[in-house]
């Protein structure tokens, strides 16, 4: 296309996409003409969806091969500094993985978003083509057929009435041939209801398919988003369940994420060979339909290009400016005559003003600044907006295959860690002190004795002052325990509180360090050891 004559010029990324390499299934180089009924060139887009499957092999081979090397090389027992390394770089391993799904998200976000405005100007100026070509034929049609069955009744009707007249008789035959001519110059111009119906099915078409591919591209950025947020909180919460299950969602949707890419990356490149040269493809499509003159004065529209309805719409417009003339020249002189032909004369009068705005009208419609401002914004929309946005699709399908295989890498070592820490957890001595869960167990014991030990206390409130001690003491118990205890082990079960013990989720080597001490220690560290 001549950028001279037509202002659009294709965008240098349909160059660059044009020049990827067309190559059908049994690998022989093809044209990179547009061609979208041949069979080679359609395999040739199929060839670069195999291409976009291949990496997805390459891709889930290599996930498999670092699997295996962890999975093999797994150690039984690992340095704490191991431990730390390791647990720091699964965090950065996600955080990175999350911030690049999040990039990822917002890029297929502004593509889909370009791709659905470049396809919805494509649909509208094909709308408007199609209403242009419709009022072409609407006024086409009505001028016809006002002329073939109001005209010619008129006509006849007032060959009757000036039957004796013959110059009037005469002036009515020359009206006929101009109407003929009229209908003829009119009945000479291309068939648009073929084309109007052409353009209406692709518009609906187009945009039917758009809208799924809008929707189902929207799905997948909400899915990618809801994985990528599972995963960061799976291992927030170091939940082996959820880390399972988003890691087989993960493998889905790196499927997923390379499918599209393919798709994504075939149909950038057969929209780019449409884009660099888009005049060529349409000429070939309406050669069967338009002469190749008018299709191309449509595509350029340049002031030195000739119009190629000018002749018709000349012709038509002298042959009404005739017959307006020869009406008036009727009703000036027929009339005073012949009173009767008044009425007919009159009703042509009306129907040659009609044809003459329809005349108008069809000038308009028929120029080419209409229709070419909508071809121009047809192309616009589709290899500006509608390629531009299919690129940052296919970077959002390979970003989220970048994101989503990190993530593969890093879920499999925070399982790791959450299992390694578990199995420590369990090896834990119950019997330590230090153990949440002894000191959960102890503390519950305590609850339990303490009430017992309440109810004997308050039960022998009254009889406390007639206590004595015992006449044998316990032999493994240390030296100052019965002291400590009043020399009554029934002070065993008193409650603690206010007596000076540790509590009860002490080990009971500390207990018995403590009631090893002596009157003068525990006056010398005061209420240090006190409840």
């Amino acid at each position: 296309m001549s950028s001279a004559s037509v202002d659009y010029i294709p965008p240098w990324w349909t160059y660059w996409l044009h020049q990827f390499p067309h190559v059908n299934l049994r690998f022989q180089p093809l044209d990179h003409t547009f061609k979208p009924q041949d069979e080679n060139y359609q395999q040739s887009l199929i060839f670069l969806g195999c291409v976009a499957a291949a990496g997805l092999g390459v891709n889930l081979l290599c996930l498999a091969i670092y699997l295996s090397c962890l999975c093999c090389c797994r150690r039984d027992e690992e340095e704490e500094e191991s431990k730390k390394s390791n647990s720091c770089c699964v965090t950065w391993t996600a955080v990175a993985a999350g911030l690049i799904c999040c990039v990822a998200v917002g890029v297929g976000f502004y593509g889909n978003s370009e791709t659905n405005d470049g396809v919805y100007q494509l649909t509208y100026s094909l709308y408007n083509a199609n209403h242009t070509l419709a009022g072409v034929d609407s006024l086409v049609t009505g001028t016809v057929g006002g002329m073939q069955s109001g005209l010619n009744e008129h006509l006849s009707r007032l060959g009757e009435i000036f039957a004796t007249r013959g110059d009037f008789v005469q002036t009515l035959q020359f009206m006929q041939q101009m109407s003929e001519n009229i209908m003829k110059q009119l009945l000479g111009l291309p068939d648009w209801e073929k084309a109007k119906v052409d353009l209406a099915a692709i518009a609906d078409q187009t945009a039917y398919v758009e809208y799924y591919r809008w929707l189902t591209y929207l799905l997948i950025l909400i899915l990618d988003l809801v994985i990528c947020l599972a995963a960061c909180l799976g291992l927030a919460k170091q939940s082996r369940w959820l880390l399972t299950t988003m890691m087989v969602c993960g493998v889905l949707t790196l499927i997923l994420s390379w499918a599209s890419l393919g798709a994504d990356v075939a149909t950038a490149v057969g929209t780019s060979d449409f884009c660099v040269a888009p005049d060529k493809f349409l000429m070939n499509q309406t050669k069967d339909v338009i002469s190749s003159d008018i299709v191309h004065y449509y595509l350029y529209c340049s002031q030195t290009l000739p119009n190629p309805f000018q002749q018709s719409l000349t012709v038509f417009q002298r042959s009404l400016t005739t017959m307006q003339i020869q009406i008036q020249g009727l009703l000036q002189f027929a009339v005073p005559l012949f009173p009767t032909a008044e009425r007919d004369l009159l009703s042509i009068q009306h129907l040659l003003n009609n044809s003459e705005a329809s005349l108008h009208q069809l000038t308009a419609l028929l120029d080419c600044r209409g229709l070419n401002k909508d071809y121009l914004d047809a192309l616009i929309g589709v290899c500006y907006d509608g390629v531009e946005g299919l690129l940052y699709l296919a970077l959002f399908s390979l970003l989220g295959a970048c994101a989503f295989s990190v993530m593969l890498c890093a879920i499999p070592r925070a399982w790791r860690q959450i299992a390694n820490r578990e199995r420590d957890y369990d090896d834990i001595d119950d019997g330590d002190p230090f153990n949440p869960q002894t000191r959960r167990m102890m503390s519950h014991h305590s609850e339990q004795g303490n009430m017992h030990s309440f109810c004997s206390y308050s039960s022998s409130m009254g009889s406390q002052t007639s206590l004595h001690p015992p006449t044998q003491t316990v032999t493994n118990a240390p030296p100052n325990q019965s002291a400590l205890f009043g020399g009554n082990p029934r002070y065993e079960n008193v409650p603690l509180i206010g007596r000076g013990s540790p509590p009860p989720s002490y080990s009971p080597t500390m207990r018995a360090t403590y009631l090893s001490m002596t009157e003068d220690q525990i006056r010398h560290f005061g209420g240090d050891f006190r409840a």
